[in-house]
C-alpha cells in the first residue's frame, strides 16, 4: 500500500474512532430516551384503547375511551377552562414580559436590581409560591383585599367565587413571567444599536423604535415564547391542584374542580381519571387528545406567524 493509501486508512480509522467515542458519550441519553420517553409514549397510545388500571391487566376496548370522553361533560368543561386560561395567559404574559423587558433594557441606574426582582418569582418553588397566593387571595385576611378596600373596592372572594377564580390563576401566572422577560431582554440586547441610532437621527420616538426595530428584531424569539407559554398553559396543573386542596382542606377528597368546576383544568381532570378513578386507559386517551390539540395549535401559530417573523 502506498503512503497516501496508508494515510487515508489512518484518517478513516481516526474518524471512526472519534465517531465511536461520540456515540458512546451519547449512548446513556439514547438509552434513557428510548426507555423513559419513547417507550412510554407508544405504551400510552396502546393503553388509550384499553380498559386499564394499576390493579388489573389492560383489556382491549377499541375507541370506547374516546367515546366516553366525548360524552363526558367534565371533559368539555376542563377543555374550555384550559383554552380560556391559555388564551389569556399567553397574551398577557407575552405582552407584560415584552413591556418590562423593554423598560429594563435601557441604560439607567439600578436596572440590574429590578431585573433580579422581576426574575425572582420564576425561581420560587411552585408549591411555596402558590401557598403564598392562597394567603394573599384570602377574602378576610388577604393583603390584596385589604389594599383594594382602601380604595373602596368591596371584598372579593378570589378563590371561592367562580367568576373570579380564573382571574386569580392568571394573576399567579403573570407573577411568574420572569423567565420570558429575561429571554426577551437577552434578545433585545442582540438587536444592533446602530438601528436605534439611525432611527433617532430620523426623529423616531421610543414607541416607533419599539414597534419598527425591537419587535421585528426579536420576532423569532417572540414566536418561540408564544409556543412555549402555550404548551406550559396546556400543562397547568400544580397550582390549581394546590389551590383546590387548600380551599377544601381535605387532601383525600375525590374529584374536585373548585367552585362550580371553574378550576377544572384539563391536566387536573386527566390526573383525577388516572389516580382517583384508576381509569388509566381514559387518562391515556385524554393525553393523546391533548397532544393532538397542542400540535394543531402550534402548527397554526407557526403558519400564521411566518409572514411577520420572516419580515425581519
Amino acid at each position: 500500500m502506498t503512503k497516501a493509501g496508508i494515510r487515508k486508512a489512518d484518517k478513516r480509522k481516526i474518524r471512526w474512532k472519534n465517531e465511536l467515542e461520540g456515540f458512546l458519550f451519547v449512548l446513556p441519553w439514547i438509552i434513557g430516551f428510548f426507555l423513559f420517553s419513547l417507550y412510554p409514549i407508544f405504551m400510552s397510545g396502546y393503553y388509550s384503547f384499553t380498559d386499564f388500571s394499576a390493579i388489573k391487566d389492560p383489556k382491549w376496548v377499541g375507541i370506547d375511551n374516546y367515546k366516553d370522553l366525548f360524552l363526558d361533560p367534565l371533559f368539555y368543561k376542563s377543555m374550555i377552562n384550559t383554552l380560556i386560561y391559555v388564551a389569556f395567559s399567553v397574551v398577557l404574559c407575552i405582552f407584560t414580559a415584552l413591556i418590562i423587558a423593554s423598560m429594563l433594557n435601557g441604560k439607567w441606574r439600578g436596572r440590574t436590581i429590578f431585573r433580579s426582582i422581576f426574575f425572582l418569582p420564576s425561581v420560587v418553588p411552585v408549591v411555596a409560591s402558590t401557598m403564598i397566593w392562597v394567603w394573599v387571595f384570602d377574602p378576610l385576611n388577604g393583603y390584596l383585599n385589604k389594599i383594594l378596600g382602601k380604595f373602596g373596592v368591596p371584598t372579593i372572594n378570589w378563590l371561592g367565587d367562580p367568576s373570579w377564580t380564573m382571574t386569580s390563576v392568571i394573576i399567579i401566572t403573570l407573577w411568574g413571567m420572569g423567565s420570558s422577560m429575561v429571554i426577551f431582554l437577552a434578545a433585545m440586547q442582540d438587536v444592533p444599536t446602530e438601528l436605534y441610532e439611525a432611527a433617532g437621527m430620523d426623529g423616531a420616538g421610543s414607541i416607533a423604535k419599539f414597534t419598527n426595530i425591537t419587535l421585528p428584531g426579536i420576532a423569532h424569539v417572540i414566536l418561540y415564547q408564544i409556543v412555549l407559554v402555550m404548551i406550559n398553559g396546556f400543562q397547568y396543573f400544580t397550582q390549581v391542584y394546590i389551590i383546590i386542596r387548600a380551599q377544601s382542606g381535605n387532601i383525600s377528597q375525590g374529584i374536585n374542580g373548585g367552585p362550580r368546576d371553574s378550576l377544572m383544568m384539563y391536566p387536573l381532570y386527566l390526573f383525577y381519571n388516572a389516580f382517583t378513578g384508576l381509569k388509566m386507559g381514559k387518562a391515556a386517551a385524554m393525553s393523546w387528545i391533548l397532544f393532538l390539540v397542542v400540535c394543531i395549535i402550534t402548527f397554526l401559530i407557526t403558519k400564521i406567524s411566518k409572514k411577520w417573523v420572516n419580515k425581519q
